[in-house]
């Protein structure tokens, strides 16, 4: 099942996503006729891991975390699928990285891997965007615009086997699967409930394979995730 959030003129809505309909509980509303689509969840974080695929921390440099290496973005960062990215005048190295979400459904903390399953609503689609030239990673990753996520939660899929490709201007720009993970998505969880309390809505992004790269104003990025959905966002000048 697919769950989505609609921003109407009479405020927002939740509800099951179908062929371009929201079902909420007081009716069938049209994406586009009635409404916009909202990032599909209200975080009060979204907690990202990075350095996650080997091929990733061999193009970057990086070397290999002996657990998993996190940051936080501000639910201000948030946008919607369809919503614009906006270039920021203060940064000449945009980037993208199409990432697996988790959407905890409960108030939960102290998790061991096995429970994380009953904890999480489902999974959706995040563009972890990266002003590259930046000094430091809240500086990089945590401002206003830096987290399109969507287009929906899809309640029905086993994350550990899921191939995903993103698509620049229609050029394909990566392709891998999240078997390639480091650490499980399961693994992840646990390991942050152990530091933080999570909140229904909070948000755990679980990295991006190999190929992150840049964007230019007028280019449109598309992250699709096997049996998920695709996150699709244009790239414009402020």
């Amino acid at each position: 099942m697919r769950l989505a959030r609609l921003l109407t003129p009479d405020g927002p809505v939740s509800g099951r996503y179908e062929d371009g309909t929201i079902v909420a509980e007081d009716g069938r509303y049209e994406v586009g006729r009635d409404g916009r689509l909202l990032p599909p969840c209200d975080p009060s974080a979204l907690y990202c891991v990075g350095r996650n695929y080997a091929e990733t921390l061999d193009q970057m440099e990086y070397e290999r975390p002996e657990e998993p290496d996190f940051f936080i973005k501000p639910p201000t960062s948030l946008l919607a699928h369809g919503e614009e990215i906006r270039y920021p005048d203060w940064t000449d190295e945009l980037t993208y990285a199409g990432e697996l979400v988790a959407v905890i459904d409960e108030r939960c903390r102290d998790l061991d891997p096995e429970d994380v399953p009953d904890v999480v609503r489902g999974y959706t689609i995040m563009n972890d965007v990266d002003a590259l030239d930046q000094q430091g990673r809240t500086a990089r990753k945590a401002f206003d615009g830096s987290g399109p996520l969507g287009p929906w939660i899809e309640t029905d899929v086993d994350p550990t086997n899921l191939d995903i490709s993103t698509t620049v201007g229609g050029e394909l720009r990566q392709d891998a699967n999240t078997e390639l993970m480091l650490f499980g998505p399961h693994e992840i969880v646990a390991y942050l409930s152990e530091r933080f309390t999570f909140e229904p809505g909070d948000c755990i992004a679980f990295g991006s394979p190999a190929n992150p790269g840049l964007v230019e104003p007028g280019e449109t990025v598309e992250i699709t995730y096997e049996g998920v959905g695709t996150l699709s966002n244009r790239v414009v000048e402020l």
